[in-house]
């Protein structure tokens, strides 16, 4: 698999690709993160709702935009109280996050994101579910990994749109098995509904990445990332200890500027084992269909496998749908199925949320979880997660 995998992504880097102004781009990129409304709603409701409400601010920002640099800083916390009868019951977190593009050409573009990732008191969000007993991320990129650099990777895309290719510091989850609502920035926030938990997507670390558009509708992406990657302490020795993760992804859509709106798709990925041992080898396949309706409603289906994994699950199945109103609010009801590697059972999850926005740079969503036969302890018949997850854009 590992030659053929780079056989194609050779082939698409010499290639055409994807017809997509921000390359390869989703909801939880920063070319999403910098565009007004999340790039999701009709535009004609974007116009007239800028993030900002500091005019100075906003005019200074608008002015470096002119010349090519547009960036945001932003802050999340997220709080989530479970109902478990065992760990600690409640968890919180957040992060700040620096992160932009300046496009240096006009075909090639440099784009960055630091952050900062923390949690308030003994647990952070994002292993509150293990805690408790759960096989699941409820609260998903909210971890105390402190300063990360999470992109710093140059885009160079063809003139005529049919080429994309992207090198250095790439998050693959960026690009990777995507669909509208898979941010746990601004929709779900249990890893059921991000990217495929099935799927053992490395951290950020350097890579690369190419698209290639295959006619009107039909599209491929292929990946070469650093398996071990660290971005709290990232480095240039990839490519030599032979650790990668590969991926290679074939679909189907409604227009190259609609790629995680009106999506179906098949993703092979493979993960070399790690050299130290703490890391199988592993590999599989994921499955997802989703498809706007009338530009608001997000129905989806969702599903992978995987073998001898490092994964949260070896074989999931979601299923869902998703709403976006005017002015960026939005809405999300969510059910899962899992089992996991080596352990008997499975597991049920559902959530729901929905995401106000109270004013231009600000929003807040609360949701719900709720976790049926947590595999970790099964002694408890299911647990209720609630959380508050707050953003606010400077």
């Amino acid at each position: 698999m590992t030659r053929i995998t780079l056989a194609l992504v050779s082939l698409w880097l010499a290639a055409a690709a994807q017809a997509q102004e921000g390359g390869l781009s989703g909801p939880s990129s920063v070319a999403a993160d910098l565009d007004p409304g999340d790039g999701l709603t009709d535009p004609q409701f974007r116009s007239d709702f800028p993030r900002n409400i500091a005019p100075g601010w906003s005019a200074w920002k608008d002015g470096l935009a002119e010349r090519g640099l547009t960036f945001n800083i932003d802050y999340l916390a997220l709080g989530q109280r479970s109902s478990s009868n065992r760990g600690a019951g409640e968890a919180g977190g957040g992060m700040i996050r620096f992160y932009g593009n300046w496009r240096a050409t006009e075909n090639g573009s440099l784009t960055f994101k630091i952050e900062n990732r923390h949690r308030y008191g003994d647990v952070a969000p994002q292993v509150l579910g293990l805690d408790g007993g759960a096989l699941s991320i409820t609260g998903t990129a909210f971890n105390d990994s402190e300063t990360l650099l999470t992109n710093l990777f140059w885009t160079q895309r063809d003139p005529a749109g049919r080429w994309t290719f992207q090198i250095g510091q790439i998050d693959v989850t960026d690009f990777l098995d995507l669909y509208g609502a898979v941010s746990p920035y601004t929709a779900f926030q249990n890893l059921a509904f991000s990217t495929n938990p099935t799927i053992n997507a490395p951290n950020p670390g350097l890579g690369i990445a190419g698209g290639i558009a295959l006619g009107t509708n039909f599209y491929a992406v292929g990946s070469l990332a650093d398996a071990n990657a660290d971005p709290s302490n990232p480095g240039l020795d990839v490519f030599g200890d032979g650790d990668l993760f590969k991926s290679v992804e074939v679909g189907y859509t409604s227009g190259l500027d609609r790629i995680y709106l009106d999506n179906v798709h098949l993703t092979f990925w493979h993960a070399d084992a790690a050299e130290d041992g703490s890391r199988p080898e592993d590999y599989g396949v994921a499955f997802s269909a989703a498809w706007m309706i009338e530009n608001e409603w997000l129905p989806f289906v969702r599903a992978g496998a995987s073998k001898g994994t490092a994964a949260l699950y070896e074989r999931s199945l979601s299923t869902g749908i998703a709403w976006y109103g005017r002015n960026t609010d939005a809405a999300g009801v969510g059910l899962n199925w899992a089992e996991a590697n080596g352990i008997d059972g499975i597991q049920f999850t559902s959530e729901a949320f929905y995401r106000f926005t109270i004013s231009p740079g600000l929003q807040i969503t609360p949701s719900i979880q709720f976790i049926s036969n947590p595999l970790l302890d099964q002694s408890q018949d299911s647990i209720t997660v609630l959380g508050l997850r707050t953003r606010v854009v400077f």
